[in-house]
């Protein structure tokens, strides 16, 4: 299959660069718009926000912005095969831009951060399942954290997830997945995303030996939950982020701008 290139954007930091968040928004949406759904403290962190591209989707005549196509937004596991062609295409673009932003930082990709929103979200699940980080480089990510997601091909192993998109330069190990911290946080009235299929992501993760943290909300719908939510991503960066960097380096603020939610992954 032919590699793409998908455009981004990066949001800079305003003291000596430490590390990068790379976002993936989800589907409908792009992403200089959820940059503007976010309001950033101005700190060592680069931000990279990556635009998913325009599909023509195939149970329907409209075009959307998405990562992957979708059958049946009602049962995810309809016509399934169907969204690994886009996966197919974007996990190795996501790849080289995340290996681009590990050699910014030295070629320390465990100060890169893989994060996603909705469909952002399955996608950045499949990239991290997909990922090989190879000696003398630490082998995992800063963290991996998935808002109000699910996870494409859930009940398959590791190399059953893997074998879905056969992907050339991918690992023949689970370190990256073992190695890396989880954050998963999800709203139990997400109307699009239901929490069981968040909870199944958790799962899977686990399964696979990943150290998962799970974080429930009664509120926020299809989207982050505020400020709990917000609170418990900044506990989970500062503990994680600065644990190999100078106790001198300022702690961790986010805050949220109000939004309407996305689409559906």
């Amino acid at each position: 299959m032919t590699a793409i290139n998908i455009p981004f954007i990066t949001i800079g930091p305003s003291e000596p660069h430490t590390h990068t968040i790379v976002f993936l928004h989800g589907r409908g949406d792009n992403a200089r718009d959820f940059a503007d759904s976010l309001t950033h403290s101005r700190d060592s962190h680069s931000r990279t926000l990556i635009d998913a591209p325009t599909r023509k989707c195939a149970s329907t005549p409209d075009t959307w912005p998405q990562w992957f196509d979708v059958w049946d937004v009602r049962d995810f596991a309809a016509n399934e095969d169907l969204q690994a062609v886009g996966l197919k295409e974007v996990v190795p673009a996501i790849r080289r831009i995340l290996a681009d932003e590990a050699a910014l930082l030295g070629g320390c990709w465990d100060r890169v951060v893989l994060t996603g929103i909705s469909m952002g979200g399955a996608t950045a699940a499949h990239v991290l399942f997909n990922l090989d980080v190879a000696p003398p480089a630490k082998e995992r990510l800063a963290a991996f954290i998935g808002f109000s997601c699910r996870c494409p091909f859930a009940g398959r192993t590791l190399a059953g997830m893997r074998n879905v998109l056969g992907l050339e330069g991918g690992p023949d190990h689970d370190r990256v997945v073992q190695n890396t911290p989880v954050l998963l946080e999800h709203c139990t009235d997400d109307p699009l995303v239901l929490i069981q299929n968040g909870r199944g992501l958790r799962e899977t993760l686990r399964g696979f030996g990943a150290r998962v943290e799970w974080k429930e909300y009664p509120n926020g719908g299809h989207w982050f939950n505020s400020p709990t939510g917000m609170d418990d991503i900044v506990d989970f960066l500062n503990r994680h982020l600065r644990e190999d960097i100078s106790p001198g380096i300022p702690a961790i603020s986010l805050h949220q701008a109000s939004s309407d939610a996305m689409d559906l992954s």
